[in-house]
């Protein structure tokens, strides 16, 4: 348990936003331009499309309370699904994007009275739904867009980031496929494959960690089969509800300045980009991809702002409306939410 305070404790957001408004600080002074920040004009218009892409986000975090109530049977109540999800992008946000929030939101759904088998199941078929929406969607906007989906050229290597790009879409999609054998086909010959291949002794020190995966995956099977269509086609399309939600609160922001320069053709490449970026925030070493995500923001976007002077001060915007809140929410709710589920009677099992 203290191990575990340790790894989302409150203290831990001032990181990730030490790094982000760092790398914001340092790209604004490398090119420094007085009129950066005056493309903002602040009017009732500006101020209603701002209000929407902050609406957007709150889509987005009720689509995945309604998502993870349907993954639960319902079992979780309307607060308890909220605190599951806000503690769960908070455990996101102060970790590495490589290392991700999966571990701590099934301690989490396991706290608030959800089995471990189950809340195994429920981490994992969310991470499933979420990379299917993600590798069906990418094949669309490249049919509509062809080359236009990937960054502008700043620094030269356009042939290189092409590459890594389509590399980790086809790691994610056989990631996926993978995971959908393990789920839906034949769980046991998974783990066995899994089981040789870190006999190997370069990877048998991660043996152990691996069969743990591999008989979560068992769990996870056991407890989705025979699930109805209607269980399937409700939590995906939930799950896209959130994902477009995410997305579109650039769109949103863009809105507010450039009404009149973007079309839907603009709009719909906005997402497209943010498609691909998705791939460099998924390995970011930094909580959250701090720094990571407001240092890359003009590459993917850049050609689509009027200005590239504007870019860091509309990656702050957008970070400020789609990182930040959580790392701020999930640590007012922590505390509270530790005393809640941490009796006496609890905390002394877990010490003894």
């Amino acid at each position: 348990m203290e191990d575990f305070s340790k790894s989302v404790s409150p203290g831990k957001v001032v990181y990730p936003i030490l790094i982000g408004l760092g790398v914001a600080s340092w790209m604004l002074y490398r090119n420094f331009d007085k009129d950066a920040f005056g493309f903002i004009q602040w009017s009732w218009i500006a101020g209603v499309w701002l209000l929407v892409s902050i609406l957007m986000m709150v889509v987005r975090d009720f689509a995945y309370i309604v998502r993870i109530r349907i993954l639960t049977g319902n079992e979780l109540t309307w607060k308890q699904a909220f605190h599951v999800i806000m503690l769960w992008e908070f455990s996101s946000a102060v970790s590495p994007s490589v290392v991700g929030g999966a571990g701590p939101a099934i301690y989490f759904l396991y706290k608030e009275g959800i089995n471990s088998g189950k809340s195994t199941a429920v981490v994992l078929t969310s991470i499933f739904l979420d990379e299917v929406f993600y590798i069906l969607l990418v094949p669309v906007m490249f049919i509509i867009f062809r080359d236009r989906i990937f960054p502008i050229d700043s620094f030269g290597y356009a042939f290189q980031i092409q590459t890594g790009l389509i590399l980790g879409y086809i790691a994610i999609l056989i990631y996926t496929l993978l995971l959908a054998y393990a789920l839906f086909i034949n769980p046991y010959s998974f783990k066995w494959l899994l089981s040789r291949i870190f006999m190997l002794p370069i990877l048998r020190k991660r043996r152990m960690r691996v069969r743990k995966l591999a008989n979560q995956l068992i769990i996870t099977s056991n407890e989705i089969k025979g699930k109805p269509v209607l269980y399937w086609v409700t939590s995906f399309s939930a799950t896209m509800i959130s994902w477009f939600g995410r997305f579109s609160v650039v769109n949103f922001i863009f809105m507010a300045f450039f009404f009149s320069s973007l079309g839907f053709y603009e709009h719909a490449l906005i997402i497209g980009r943010q498609l691909t970026m998705w791939i460099i925030l998924l390995i970011s070493p930094t909580p959250g991809g701090s720094g990571v995500a407001e240092f890359i923001f003009s590459d993917f976007l850049g050609d689509l702002i009027p200005n590239i002077a504007y870019a860091v001060p509309l990656a702050l915007l957008w970070r400020l409306i789609s990182y930040y809140p959580y790392l701020f929410i999930g640590a007012f709710i922590l505390p509270g939410w530790f005393k809640k589920v941490f009796t006496k009677k609890t905390v002394y099992k877990i010490i003894k």
